[in-house]
C-alpha cells in the first residue's frame, strides 16, 4: 500500500493507446463506388428502368455497410464531421438497399412519376450535408467539394422526386457523379499520404490542419495523427 507521505512512492497508471487508420479512406471509397454506379444510371449512362434492382446489393454493402462502419470508426477517432457524414450516408445506402429489396420482392410498388416519399429522404440528406460541407471548410478544400457537390445533388434530387421531373433526375445524376469522382480523389489522397508519409495528391488542407503538431506514427491517441 503506497505511503502518501513518502514522495518516493508513486502509484502507476498504464495507458493503452490504439492508433487507427483514417476511417474516411474506407468511407469515401465506399461512398464513391456506390454513388458512381447509381448516379451513372440516373444520368442515363446505362441500364433500363429496372437497373436499380441489380445495383442495390452493391450500394447497400459497399456504400452502406462499409461507409457506416467508417462512420463508427470515425467516432472512435474523435472526428465529428466524418462520424456524421459517413454514419448518415452509410445509413442512407443501407435504407436504399432495403427499399429496392422490397421492390424486387414485390412488397411495394414505386410510383411511375413523382416519388415524394423518396423526395423527403433527400430533403433531410441535403439539409445535413449542406451543414457538413460548411464544416469541411475547416478541414480542406477537397472534402468541401465532395460534400458541396453531394449536397447540391441531393437538393436537385429532392426537387426531381417531388416534381417527377426526369430532366432534374438526370441533372442530379451528373452532380452525384462529380461528387463520386471527388470522393475517389480525396480518398486516394488520404491513402497515399498514409502510405508514403507525405502528401502526394493536393487536398487543399487548411492552415489549421497544417499546423497540427506532428506526432510519430503509432504514438498518438486515435484520431490525433490524421483526423480524417
Amino acid at each position: 500500500m503506497p505511503d502518501g507521505n513518502n514522495p518516493n512512492n508513486h502509484e502507476q497508471t498504464t495507458i493503452f493507446l490504439s492508433p487507427i487508420a483514417a476511417p474516411s479512406i474506407l468511407g469515401l471509397y465506399g461512398f464513391a463506388g456506390a454513388t458512381f454506379i447509381v448516379a451513372a444510371n440516373l444520368a442515363g449512362w446505362y441500364g433500363p428502368s429496372n437497373a436499380p434492382l441489380f445495383l442495390f446489393p452493391f450500394a447497400a454493402f459497399f456504400g452502406g455497410l462499409a461507409q457506416f462502419l467508417a462512420g463508427m470508426w470515425s467516432y472512435r477517432a474523435r472526428d465529428a464531421l466524418a462520424t456524421a457524414m459517413h454514419g448518415m450516408w452509410g445509413s442512407f445506402w443501407m435504407a436504399y438497399g432495403l427499399l429496392y429489396t422490397m421492390i424486387a420482392a414485390g412488397l411495394i410498388t414505386p410510383p411511375s412519376g413523382a416519388f415524394p416519399e423518396l423526395g423527403f429522404w433527400f430533403i433531410a440528406l441535403a439539409a445535413i450535408t449542406w451543414i457538413g460541407s460548411f464544416a469541411a471548410l475547416a478541414v480542406g478544400q477537397a472534402l468541401f467539394w465532395v460534400l458541396g457537390t453531394l449536397a447540391a445533388g441531393s437538393t436537385i434530387m429532392a426537387i426531381a422526386q417531388l416534381s417527377g421531373s426526369p430532366t432534374l433526375t438526370i441533372a442530379a445524376g451528373w452532380v452525384f457523379i462529380a461528387s463520386a469522382v471527388l470522393a475517389w480523389y480525396t480518398a486516394s489522397g488520404l491513402m497515399l499520404e498514409a502510405v508514403y508519409g507525405r502528401q502526394v495528391l493536393p487536398l487543399g488542407t487548411t492552415k489549421r490542419t497544417e499546423e497540427r503538431p506532428p506526432l510519430a506514427d503509432g504514438i498518438g491517441e486515435p484520431g490525433v495523427i490524421r483526423g480524417q
